[in-house]
């Protein structure tokens, strides 16, 4: 079964360093808390909005070890209005025998705003 992994962050500035760095955070605790084995990963998708143009956040991936040959694709978010600012998304196309229940989707920063539902009490 293929399953997604969905997270979020955001960045306070638009830099190359601050879009890496988030990004490779964000991810790193994505395949832990998730325990992801890059070899299991069919394809990630990563979006930004429109205001992060410094880097490519796939950038980010590529550092991992392991995850040299995984499919990553970057776009760009649609932009709605009064949509959050600043944001990297990531969705990670995984295949694994966890039910959706048992998936830890992660938030963080300004982001853990766009699921408050999946916080934890």
């Amino acid at each position: 079964m293929i399953r997604g992994v969905r997270g979020a962050t955001t960045v306070n500035r638009d830099t190359e360093k601050d879009v890496i760095e988030a990004s490779e955070k964000l991810l790193s605790e994505m395949i832990s808390a998730n325990e992801i084995e890059p070899d299991l990963v069919a394809s990630v998708f990563i979006s930004v909005t429109e205001d992060i143009s410094s880097a490519f956040p796939a950038k980010a991936l590529r550092q991992v070890k392991g995850w040299k040959y995984v499919p990553v694709m970057c776009m760009t978010e649609i932009p709605v209005t009064g949509s959050l600012p600043a944001c990297i998304r990531i969705m990670v196309h995984w295949n694994t025998e966890k039910s959706q229940q048992d998936i830890q989707h992660v938030y963080q920063e300004k982001a853990v705003a766009l699921r408050p539902d999946l916080k934890e009490a």
